[in-house]
C-alpha cells in the first residue's frame, strides 16, 4: 500500500515505530525456515510440500476426478491442519496478551521449535502423514501471524506474493522514477526473501540426504536466533508494548 504522497510505507514511517515481530531481519530469517520446511517434507517425507494448500487442492480435485474417493478424503486431513492451525493462531493472541508475559509471536516459536524437535525424534519407519500434518499446521500459524516487515505485507512460508511484488516493483521502478529509490528498496526486500527461501531449501535438501529425519533440527538456529530477539524485546525492550498489534493484524 502506497500513501498519497506515492512514497512506500516502510519509508514513511520510522523505523523505530515497529515492533521486533516485525523486522526485515526476523522475516529474513522465518523465510529461510520456511524454504527449510518445504524442502524437508517433499525430500524425505512423502514428496509433498506443506507450507501453502495449493497443491493439496489441485491433488483433491484430480483425485475427485479420477473418482479415487477415498484418496480424495485423505486431503482434508493437511488442509484441516492447516485451517486449524489460522484458527489457533487467531484465537490465542488475545489470551496471550491478557498474561502480559511475552508477545503470541513469541510464543509462536517455542511451539515451532517445541515442534522441531518432537519431529526429528520420529523414526525414519513413522507415518510421514504425522510430518506432514504438524508441518501443514506450524506453517499456518506463521503465515498468519507474520504478515508484515516494517510495513511491507510479507508471507515467510511460500513464493508466489514475493514473485509478484517483484515484477510489481519492477514496472513502478520505470513508471515512476520520481520515487525509484523506494521502490527499488522494496524490490529489493522481496528479492531478499526469495534468496533466502532458496537458501533454506539448498541447506536443507543436503542435509537430508545425510541426516534424513534429522535433518530438521538443523532449523533450530535460525529459529533459536528468532526467539533470543523477540524474547530480549518482550522483556527488555517493549515491555511496555505488549498490547500493541503488528502491522496488518
Amino acid at each position: 500500500m502506497e500513501q498519497k504522497t506515492k512514497q512506500p510505507l516502510a519509508a514513511v514511517k520510522n523505523r523505530k515505530d515497529f515492533l521486533e515481530c516485525e523486522r526485515r531481519n526476523i522475516f529474513l530469517l522465518m523465510m529461510f525456515v520456511g524454504g527449510y520446511f518445504g524442502t524437508f517434507t517433499y525430500t524425505i517425507r512423502g514428496g509433498v510440500f506443506c507450507n501453502a494448500q495449493t497443491g493439496n487442492f489441485v491433488l483433491l480435485a484430480m483425485a475427485l476426478g479420477d473418482r479415487r474417493w477415498l484418496h480424495a478424503l485423505y486431503f482434508f486431513i493437511p488442509i484441516t491442519a492447516y485451517c486449524l492451525g489460522a484458527f489457533m493462531s487467531e484465537l490465542l493472541p488475545n489470551q496471550i496478551k491478557k498474561l502480559h508475559l511475552i508477545r503470541w509471536d513469541t510464543l509462536l516459536i517455542i511451539i515451532e521449535m517445541a515442534t522441531v524437535v518432537f519431529l526429528g525424534f520420529l523414526p525414519e519407519r513413522a507415518p510421514v502423514q504425522i510430518t506432514q500434518v504438524l508441518i501443514n499446521f506450524i506453517c499456518s500459524m506463521q503465515y498468519n501471524t507474520f504478515r508484515q516487515a516494517e510495513g511491507v505485507p510479507m508471507a515467510t512460508t511460500f513464493c508466489t506474493n514475493h514473485i509478484r511484488q517483484v515484477g510489481v516493483a519492477l514496472c513502478k521502478v520505470m513508471r515512476h522514477p520520481s520515487d525509484r529509490d523506494g521502490h527499488l528498496k522494496r524490490l529489493g526486500l522481496h528479492a531478499g526473501m526469495l534468496t533466502v527461501f532458496v537458501a533454506g531449501g539448498a541447506i536443507s535438501t543436503f542435509l537430508c540426504r545425510i541426516l534424513l529425519g534429522k535433518a530438521i533440527w538443523l532449523s533450530l538456529i535460525p529459529l533459536g536466533i528468532v526467539l533470543i530477539h523477540l524474547l530480549y524485546a518482550d522483556l527488555v525492550r517493549e515491555k511496555g508494548q505488549l498490547d500493541k498489534k503488528p502491522g496488518g493484524h
